[in-house]
């Protein structure tokens, strides 16, 4: 059974990136404390108590799933943002995007009794049609401690080459056991799933997964966690979350108001009253003209 490899909560990035692009998902130990534990299950038990079991076998009939995270927890607004994940997220995933943005938030529940979900890419959320190019950077909070027996997320370590229709074999899926306060780091290119729990009890998780700024996010973050709710966030965590231009012209709208009432065209920062970012900073000159050098670039070593 293959072995994920660990590291603990003061990696460089270069350490955590090297890792990830080889293996394609690690270990880092000791991020949490179990104050800080105790503090996410204070703010989520609520939500996670109220959350139905899925409907479906992939989602889990003994599994429940809880979101809206950026909203519901201040605890996990930190593990959000937490500026050693944001860090490696950004510098694996800036070189085919301008900016990334949060992409999901899941309390992911394993019950005793939940068989194990099918192994899947977590890139397939936008099906097969990416292609040479790293859409995510994921993680998943060791909330509970992780075991075989309970659930452990199963992983295939080395799988970021297979095709799509590969089945992994048993000897191929490790299993990313590790004590609470841990992050499975993973990419969104390796092959992976939740794990069976044959425990009498819970394993708890939370998924917390970020995406380029120019693509959809699972989770819709401006319904999950309005302009109400958001305006009262730190600004580097209202950009995160998607309130923020996703390129050079990816994101802007026209706010309502009758006719000649307010600016026509302004960036999602608008709607959280940052009225001094108006259609002036939608893009630069620069940002367009750094794409036509790529661009010419790009014909020049065709």
């Amino acid at each position: 059974m293959p072995k994920l490899q660990m590291l603990p909560a003061g990696a460089s990035t270069d350490e955590i990136l090297d890792v990830l692009k080889r293996d394609g998902a690690l270990i880092l130990t000791g991020v949490l404390s179990r104050q800080e534990l105790d503090q996410v299950l204070a703010e989520t038990m609520p939500y996670i108590d109220a959350t139905p079991n899925g409907a479906d076998d992939f989602v889990g009939h003994k599994t429940t799933r809880t979101g809206a995270l950026v909203a519901r927890s201040a605890k996990c607004r930190d593990l959000v943002s937490h500026p050693m994940i944001v860090k490696a997220a950004e510098t694996f995933l800036k070189p085919f995007c301008e900016r990334i943005q949060l992409h999901l938030t899941q309390v992911i529940r394993i019950r005793p009794g939940q068989t194990a979900q099918a192994i899947h890419r977590d890139r397939w959320a936008w099906g097969t049609h990416l292609k040479n190019v790293e859409p995510q950077f994921n993680t998943i909070w060791a909330i509970s401690d992780f075991t075989k027996e309970n659930g452990a997320t199963q992983v295939c370590p080395g799988s970021l080459g297979w095709p799509d229709d590969y089945q992994p074999t048993e000897d191929q899926i490790g299993y990313a056991e590790m004590p609470a306060g841990s992050v499975l780091v993973y990419s969104g290119g390796v092959f992976h799933g939740g794990g069976a729990n044959v425990s009498n009890g819970d394993r708890i998780g939370i998924n917390i997964t970020y995406t380029l700024g120019w693509l959809r996010q699972e989770e819709n973050q401006y319904l999950s966690c309005p302009p109400e709710i958001a305006r009262t966030l730190p600004r580097e965590l209202q950009a995160l979350i998607g309130y923020s231009m996703g390129g050079y012209a990816l994101g802007y709208y026209s706010p309502p108001g009758a006719p000649g009432e307010g600016p026509e065209s302004v960036p999602p920062e608008y709607a959280l009253g940052h009225t001094e970012t108006a259609i002036s900073t939608l893009g630069s000159a620069d940002l367009l003209e750094s794409i036509r050098d790529e661009i010419r670039g790009e014909k020049q070593t065709a």
